[in-house]
């Protein structure tokens, strides 16, 4: 495959309102575009056509407007995912080759403005197989510099998917998906420079066979992708979730969460946990039968109405009982230090419970890296000769709640939370 790059020049500024299409094709007559050729646009001159441009001032509200997860954080740089499914810096804003003071936003709908694109130059052009890609410039995990990629494609596939060929000796490829429509865009800014006022090129010469796609094939689903977030914004994004989506969590998942909570500091050199996972209906279901018999028994002695008895019981049920899996955490004193004077001793005692409060704090953090929803209750801590006699623990043990885990709710957790001013709650001395 030889493939020529043929630079669109001369094109005029470019503003809201605007025939994109129209204007292009004015510049692309002259270079004789044949079938199958790919023109590759710029996403400035497209939002710009769009009336997506903001004023600067208004850059972190369209920040924030555009994302829907934040993935990493650092000063005032955030790695967004924006509403299309792309990660980029700022959710796309950008203030190059804008005009001063100005700020473009992503195209609302990129392939749509691609395949609008693509119809309309086919029919000025009389050209019946013709490709559009709309191109962004982003970073790239693990690599330095920046590069086009594809955020808009029509006419053309956007992704090869070559497993269950053969290569060139032979051999069955079983992992090879090529992303074609990212390198026509790579390969159209090498004559698409920041500075060069060449905002489309005509790609000849490229073969890709198979029904066209979308710039949404090129986005990597939730499930496959294992860099969802930066370790510093993982903290900041878990939440509690009391409902959960449908089907089980995987028992690995479950090994992997309870494997890091394993590592969080213990007093003495111990590992002072242990953690019952419930899974099965008839475990889950004897352990919620003991406790909200201790729990309506305790309501009973304070005066509680039957009816408010029921409506907690009730309130708590629809939470653990619907939950695909329970962990409960446990903690044990056997290895604390035996001290004579009441303060060392509650010392020693809260140390191995805070031990267990981390190892907690780390098993909810582990759950949510892997995209599991999640929420602790306090449950078995107010009911703890019930908890172990449900689970057959012994006396050494102490329940220390119930960690309800499932799948993510359809929609996925809520918005993150409120940004939080950290010296509200510390003293810089």
């Amino acid at each position: 495959m030889t493939v020529e790059l043929i630079p669109v020049e001369g094109l005029p500024e470019v503003r809201p309102g605007h025939d994109l299409a129209s204007i292009l094709a004015e510049r692309l007559r002259p270079l004789g575009v044949e079938d199958g050729d790919v023109i590759v646009v710029t996403q400035k001159v497209v939002s710009k056509a769009e009336g997506r441009v903001v004023p600067d001032a208004e850059r972190d509200a369209a920040i924030a407007a555009g994302t829907v997860r934040v993935v990493a954080r650092r000063a005032d740089l955030v790695i967004a995912e924006t509403p299309h499914g792309f990660v980029c810096a700022n959710a796309g804003v950008d203030a190059s080759n804008v005009g001063a003071g100005m700020l473009t936003l992503l195209p609302e709908d990129p392939d749509g403005s691609a395949e609008r694109l693509r119809g309309a130059l086919g029919g000025s052009l009389g050209v019946a197989r013709l490709g559009v890609v709309i191109t962004d410039t982003f970073g790239r995990p693990w690599r330095e510099g920046l590069v086009n990629v594809a955020i808009g494609v029509a006419g053309l596939p956007a992704v090869l998917d070559l497993r269950g060929t053969l290569d060139a000796d032979g051999r069955l490829l079983d992992a090879t998906v090529v992303a074609v429509a990212d390198e026509i865009a790579a390969a159209s800014g090498l004559v698409t420079g920041k500075a060069d006022g060449v905002p489309a090129v005509v790609v000849r010469g490229v073969r890709a066979d198979g029904p066209a796609g979308t710039a949404r094939d090129l986005v990597r689903s939730p499930a496959d992708d294992l860099f969802r977030e930066s370790p510093m914004q993982a903290l900041h994004a878990r939440r509690t979730l009391r409902s959960f989506g449908v089907g089980e969590v995987p028992t690995d998942v479950l090994a992997d969460a309870i494997g890091a909570a394993c590592t969080a500091p213990a007093p003495h050199h111990t590992r002072p946990w242990r953690f019952s996972v419930l899974t099965s209906e008839p475990a889950k279901r004897a352990l919620l039968a003991a406790m909200a018999e201790a729990w309506r028994a305790d309501l009973r002695r304070d005066g509680t109405s039957e009816d408010v008895i029921a409506r907690r019981i009730a309130k708590s049920d629809a939470v653990l009982g619907t939950a695909p899996a329970l962990i409960v955490p446990w903690v044990t004193f056997r290895g604390s230090h035996r001290y004579d004077d009441e303060e060392r001793a509650r010392a020693e005692r809260a140390m191995f419970l805070l031990s267990g409060g981390a190892a907690i704090q780390t098993l909810l953090l582990a759950l949510h890296a892997q995209g599991v929803a999640s929420c602790w209750i306090s449950s078995t801590l107010f009911c703890q000769e019930e908890t172990r006699s449900a689970l057959g623990m012994d006396e050494d043990w102490t329940a220390l709640g119930t960690v309800a885990c499932g799948p993510m709710p359809e929609g996925g957790a809520p918005r993150p939370r409120p940004s939080i001013d950290p010296w509200s709650f510390a003293d810089l001395r």
